[in-house]
């Protein structure tokens, strides 16, 4: 996967989106919303299939047999969405604030949102033990202001550390992982590239890139996975321009 490849789709994408259907591109964002929430849910043990999270999402039905907070995982991480896209639309760069209030919306109605944890925690299944509370309040200070000076790393590295590095420090005791994703969007539609979901299907290899970052420092396998699904993203939307017209 070379950066250089991946310019040049985002640049393809950026020369023909305006040309391309609307009803398309509405058609592919809308699907994108419903997977997103579906996947990014579906990763911390939310049992609603996809089918589920659409008649919520999209029909605002109501779903038999699954916990109120299923339903409002699905329906927060809408809302927060949302309001990610909506702050780069208005092109507001990621802030502390900001991240507090995805982490909000995100936990609405299921425990108060937006406040930094002041009890250790630990992660299942992970080699590495997230900072003490004292400890993971001077990281995550450090980690904004870090922020914008990380000029080390291209647009995409930025999201993949953004991401890798947000939920290392571990700042609240729950809705972590669903707010470490989110900032990762930002970051890839800050730089005009198109946000990702990271299928349920594929968690383990998240969790292995993960672990990577957390124990090593290395971010190449976490970033490489992203770059991926970067590209086929693109792919799937610059192939409606390829597309014959129907007779």
């Amino acid at each position: 996967m070379t950066w250089e490849r991946l310019l040049q789709k985002k640049e393809q994408f950026r020369k023909i989106r305006d040309i391309l259907p609307r009803e398309a591109l509405e058609s592919f964002d809308r699907s994108f919303d419903i997977e997103y929430a579906h996947n990014s849910t579906a990763i911390e043990g939310n049992t609603l299939t996809l089918i589920q999270t659409k008649a919520i999402l999209e029909d605002g039905l109501s779903v038999g047999g699954k916990t109120i907070r299923e339903i409002y995982e699905v329906a927060n991480h809408a809302k927060a969405f949302t309001y990610v896209k909506k702050r780069v639309a208005e092109g507001k760069p990621l802030d502390e604030s900001s991240m507090k209030d995805i982490h909000a919306l995100l936990m609405e109605n299921i425990l108060t949102g937006g406040v930094y944890r002041n009890v250790e925690v630990r992660i299942s299944g992970a080699g590495f033990k997230p900072p003490s509370p004292n400890e993971m309040y001077r990281q995550i200070k450090n980690f904004f202001m870090d922020l914008p000076y990380r000029t080390d790393l291209n647009p995409l590295e930025l999201a993949a550390w953004t991401h890798a590095e947000f939920v290392k420090i571990h700042p609240f005791v729950d809705g972590n992982g669903r707010t470490s994703r989110m900032l990762m969007n930002y970051q890839l539609m800050a730089a005009g590239f198109l946000p990702v979901s990271i299928a349920k299907e594929s968690r383990l290899e998240y969790f292995d890139a993960l672990e990577a970052y957390a124990m090593a420092g290395d971010l190449i396998p976490f970033a490489e996975m992203i770059a991926a699904l970067e590209e086929a993203r693109l792919d799937e939307y610059l192939s409606i321009n390829q597309e014959p017209a129907a007779e």
